[in-house]
């Protein structure tokens, strides 16, 4: 068996994987970076994020074409060709992933395709895909092997008609009765993406509301676009029961609002979140810890319990979200080539790409309910924003949570068009400790929705330009 020694190793190939990877290798260290795919990538890249922007770019576009019959412009029914848009995802994922690789080439990083595992706390073996073993003698080692679909317990069946978030991006077929069990962020992008291509969706989702932990009234503008699309959403719901018959899926639900228990879909999407990958690891070989969630404990510059491995993503817990692992990847390495650094981020984005989408910010006027906060919160609603008006999307909103004392910004709420690409410029204010007054004095180009953001500003001091609205005193 082949054994060779870095000073760095990595388990997973991910955002947060392969970051890590690309720094450590431009600071000058020895990296050994291994998957289970051909090229770095991960879950985002190779079956998640990526090639879900993708085909929800597709139905935005078929969503846009109708909305168009409105202003007079009609480009007749869709025709969807399956192979295409297939092609046209994966030739995406092939491009990005394929580059990653050639970038990790350049770094001079040693990629190995293959499951690793731990020895003990200095040593890897890795069960390579071409059938061989290697032996990797590391100095340090990061963990970043992500995450994987949620399963809901009691509905385990076996079938081609049940699919999870990996399986829906696959898009064999569009089903004609689509039922969706869970309204978390996963659930509703996949569920736009099927009901822009035709499937009749039936969204699911135990708790009292979709989005669950988002601002309501945030969630109330998307709900409104989001239940045209759909033929229903039950909340306060369970599934109780899953049994595959001739016809499909039958399902068992039980909930207030529904009507009609026993109902019978051609597929069911399971997307109820999703669980660390630690099993198979050997950690139990090394003095790495895990708590009772599943995730495995770190400190404040990612080092696990032992002093030699450092954990980095999903693996370490909530949000599991891309840039997040990316940001935790690069601290890690600074922190194992001894510069002072920790992971204390004050505000970390999260967008839903929906449309509109739905993206927040550091605190939530939510959270600071439940904490007992006391905040104060300036909105300012799209209908009065020129460029929403343009678009024909008034359906949006910004809102900025903000520090009564002292004016600080502390959290931002967008909802509408682009607000993905939005977000950015909260998390900026907020991690730069700017207050109400930084924002309103930046002059934002016209006509934009970015606009929205100082309008809200201005809003908070009962003077914004576009609508009356004073301050209360």
């Amino acid at each position: 068996m082949m054994s060779t020694k870095t000073q760095l190793a990595i388990i997973g190939g991910g955002p947060g994987g392969y970051a890590a990877a690309f720094l450590a290798a431009d600071l000058g260290m020895q990296v050994t970076l291994t998957d289970m795919k051909k090229n770095p990538g991960g879950v985002c890249t190779w079956e998640g994020c990526i090639p879900s922007k993708a085909l929800l770019h597709i139905s935005k576009l078929i969503t846009e074409a109708e909305d168009a019959k409105k202003w007079g412009v009609e480009f007749g029914e869709p025709k969807i060709d399956l192979n295409k848009l297939r092609d046209f995802k994966n030739g995406i994922v092939n491009k990005l992933t394929g580059g990653l690789g050639q970038v990790a080439k350049l770094r001079k990083v040693n990629f190995i395709q293959g499951k690793a595992s731990f020895v003990n706390s200095n040593t890897l073996l890795i069960n390579k895909s071409d059938g061989t073993t290697e032996e990797i003698v590391f100095e340090k080692a990061i963990i970043a092997t992500g995450s994987t679909p949620a399963k809901v317990p009691g509905l385990s069946i076996e079938s081609l008609r049940v699919m999870d978030s990996t399986s829906a991006l696959e898009l064999n077929d569009i089903p004609k009765r689509l039922l969706v069990i869970g309204g978390g962020y996963i659930g509703l992008e996949l569920s736009t993406v099927y009901a822009a291509l035709g499937s009749k969706v039936t969204i699911v989702e135990m708790l009292p509301g979709i989005l669950p932990g988002a601002d309501r009234d945030l969630v109330a503008v998307l709900e409104k676009r989001v239940k045209a699309m759909m033929q229903n959403i039950f909340v306060e719901t369970k599934v109780v029961e899953l049994k595959e018959t001739k016809e499909g899926i039958q399902v068992k639900l039980e909930g207030k609002n529904v009507t009609e228990p026993v109902q019978t879909f051609d597929k069911v999407l399971i997307s109820v979140g999703r669980k660390p990958i630690t099993n198979g690891l050997g950690l139990e070989k090394t003095k790495v810890k895990i708590n009772d969630k599943g995730f495995i404990t770190v400190d404040k510059t990612l080092r696990t319990d032992d002093q030699n491995i450092y954990a980095i993503g999903d693996v370490v817990g909530n949000p599991m979200l891309a840039h997040k692992a990316s940001a935790e990847g690069k601290v890690a390495v600074e922190a194992i080539l001894g510069h002072k650094i920790v992971f204390e981020p004050n505000a970390i984005p999260a967008v839903v790409f929906t449309d509109p989408e739905l993206a927040w910010t550091g605190l939530s006027e939510t959270e600071a309910r439940e904490k007992g906060i006391k905040v104060e919160v300036a909105k300012f609603p799209w209908g009065a924003s020129g460029r929403a008006t343009t678009l024909d999307r008034n359906d949006g909103m910004t809102k900025l949570i903000i520090e009564p004392e002292t004016e600080r910004i502390l959290g931002v709420g967008i909802v509408g068009v682009g607000a993905g690409d939005m977000i950015a410029e909260g998390t900026l204010a907020i991690e730069m400790g700017a207050v109400v007054k930084d924002l309103e004095l930046t002059i934002h180009p016209h006509p934009t929705l970015s606009e929205t953001m100082m309008a809200a500003a201005e809003v908070f001091y009962g003077r914004a330009t576009d609508m009356y609205r004073p301050k209360r005193k």
